[in-house]
């Protein structure tokens, strides 16, 4: 009788499903609470960071597209310059003029420096204590043109602008002490009492009147000693056509000496300022970035403690049959599982910090999806590469190895 030798087939193990592999991949982190919170914080607060970087970065550039949207992109100041032997330059009385008829500029205002009308509350402030204030003589057209709102009172008008009346930027006002106006609200300038008949906001593209102390063209020619030599011109043109205004404005305003003249856009300054803004803003990312690795290293730590303290468990579950793919998918999983929850809760935390810094500072709230989306991927990124030298290390752990140990 001839004996056969019968082969039993291999039997594959079971695949895991989704399901059972986050289950799974959280028994390490229901058993040790405390632990992966930790971890968790450290991964949550370098997400936190990056998104409200993103988001505050965002909610300012939001701020500054709506600023300039209001007060529009087409205002061009000119201004005096200096002379070739380096004295300051004067423009000509009729600059303003002469600028009114280029076609595509739609408006045009000046004011000018009274360098010798000091600004004083009253007239026992000692002389030195000017407070940095500068009088300048305004055309009634000024406000709108530069888009400046009142905070107080009115501005000049044809009746008030010949006589001492006057008008505070709100620096000045607050350098003086006067918060709104009255019938009596008085400040001396150039030796004369002059009433207040209203205080400006900021002027967000003039920003030199916020210090200053406006007063009526008439008046200062007729009390100041005011020779009516413009010193700056604010001009509004066409959009399309602004660049082309821009290049002729100089040689327009003083045609004898157009190097004498300076032209610039005040929304070029706004901008500038945003790109500061955002250089620092990149600084913050990186150190958030930094703070996100060190989050990383925390749980590639705590994974691997975390491998050390249940090498029974692997050893049990190899010697009942679990595969080495299974093994590194469960710590895999579990670092995934860690870094998710402390990446989800930093994206809320971010946003969270964004919606409220622009509420209170009253900006447009804007977290833009590739920060949180980003956020996210980052973390899981982190997670898989934390995991994974944890992931092989256990599941090559023999199952006679493992229960040895004790």
């Amino acid at each position: 009788m001839t004996l056969v030798e019968v082969k039993r087939p291999k039997l594959a193990p079971a695949g895991m499903r989704l399901g059972d592999v986050m289950r799974v991949g959280a028994i390490g982190l229901r058993t040790r609470p405390l632990r992966a919170f930790l971890s968790a914080l450290g991964i949550a607060i370098g997400i936190a960071a990056m998104v409200g970087v993103v988001g505050l970065s965002s909610s300012s550039g939001a701020e500054l597209d709506r600023t300039l949207s209001a007060l529009g992109t087409n205002l061009l100041t000119v201004t005096s310059g200096t002379t070739l032997a380096g004295e300051a330059a004067q423009m000509p009385k009729d600059a303003e003029a002469m600028i009114e008829r280029i076609g595509p500029v739609q408006a045009a205002s000046a004011v000018a420096k009274v360098s010798e009308a000091k600004v004083y509350r009253s007239e026992q402030i000692p002389e030195a204590q000017t407070g940095g204030i500068t009088t300048y003589a305004a055309r009634l057209d000024l406000l709108a043109t530069v888009g400046a709102t009142l905070r107080s009172g009115t501005w000049l008008n044809q009746a008030t602008e010949r006589y001492p009346a006057a008008v505070l930027g709100s620096a000045a006002a607050q350098r003086l002490g006067i918060g709104s106006v009255s019938q009596d609200t008085q400040v001396v300038v150039g030796g004369e009492r002059f009433t207040v008949v209203g205080v400006l906001n900021p002027v967000a593209l003039a920003t030199d009147l916020d210090s200053g102390v406006m007063v009526g063209w008439p008046v200062a020619e007729e009390r100041l000693d005011f020779d009516g030599h413009p010193t700056t011109l604010y001009t509004r043109s066409e959009e399309a056509k602004l660049e082309a205004v821009r290049q002729v404005l100089a040689g327009t305003a003083n045609p004898e000496a157009p190097n004498e003249i300076d032209v610039s856009r005040p929304s070029d300054a706004l901008a500038a300022k945003q790109a500061t803004s955002q250089a620092f803003a990149n600084l913050l990312l990186g150190v958030g970035a930094v703070a996100l690795l060190v989050g990383g290293v925390g749980v590639a730590n705590t994974m691997v403690i975390s491998v050390l303290e249940r090498r029974a468990e692997i050893g049990l579950r190899r010697s009942l049959g679990a595969t080495r793919g299974q093994i590194r998918t469960q710590f895999l999983a579990e670092s995934l599982l860690l870094s998710a929850i402390g990446g989800a809760g930093g994206v809320l935390l971010g946003t969270a910090v964004t919606m409220g810094y622009a509420l209170y500072s009253g900006w447009p709230s804007v977290v833009p999806a590739w920060a949180t989306v980003g956020g996210l991927a980052a973390t899981l990124m982190i997670g898989a590469m934390a995991g994974l030298y944890p992931a092989i290390r256990a599941s090559r752990l023999s199952p006679t190895e493992a229960l040895a140990t004790p």
